[in-house]
């Protein structure tokens, strides 16, 4: 059960702003493979992000920008599930910016971490992803986008153990919910099932 986790950082407010990218490849039992890049934005920076994340204008002047990388990070999500904390976040940067440099999007289903915490452990504070991680004594780094990612990724295998699920269909089942999808210029986002819409499905 292979799926791909994601973060992005971003330059300022604009969602078509990403200034670093992480990716983690993982299944239900282990991390397979990492990937992390700076991205030039061809933007400014503003003061509250680089505050949240340490990244500036001078460390991404050598980086390559989103339209140059897209191909790489294409190979990873496309027809992947794919999963982020804040997922809405995420997908947004991914659709806002593909926008922005007139590339076509890929084809991916995604889930996101925090709507999986929130149904898995409804007792905890808040969902945050350092409340996860301090949860699971995982340590990292907060706000760098490969140790966010990673993290995620650890979440949603905890979750997978969590319900003893043995395909996504069948965890998304037990928790009731739906995945999310991105297409050509359009998405839905991922949602839990309503008791009616189950009985129409599992019936």
């Amino acid at each position: 059960m292979n799926f791909v986790s994601i973060d992005f950082e971003t330059a300022n407010e604009k969602r078509h702003s990403p200034c670093a990218v992480g990716l983690v490849v993982a299944n239900e039992h282990k991390i397979i493979d990492e990937f992390y890049s700076l991205i030039n934005p061809m933007m400014s920076f503003s003061g509250f992000n680089i505050g949240i994340h340490g990244i500036s204008e001078n460390d991404v002047q050598e980086a390559p920008t989103f339209a140059e990388l897209w191909p790489q990070i294409n190979n990873y999500l496309s027809n992947n599930l794919v999963i982020a904390h804040n997922a809405s976040f995420d997908m947004s940067v991914i659709r806002n910016t593909l926008d922005y440099f007139q590339l076509p999007y890929p084809e991916m289903e995604y889930l996101c971490t925090v709507n999986i915490s929130k149904k898995i452990w409804p007792h905890l504070q808040n969902h945050k992803l350092n409340t996860l991680a301090s949860h699971h004594k995982i340590n990292f780094e907060h706000h760098h986008a490969l140790e966010d990612a990673r993290v995620a990724a650890k979440v949603f295998m905890k979750a997978l153990d969590e319900r003893k699920a043995d395909s996504f269909d069948s965890f998304l089942k037990i928790c009731q919910m739906r995945k999310g999808k991105i297409y050509e210029r359009g998405y839905v986002a991922p949602k839990s099932i309503s008791s009616k819409k189950r009985r129409r499905l599992y019936l």
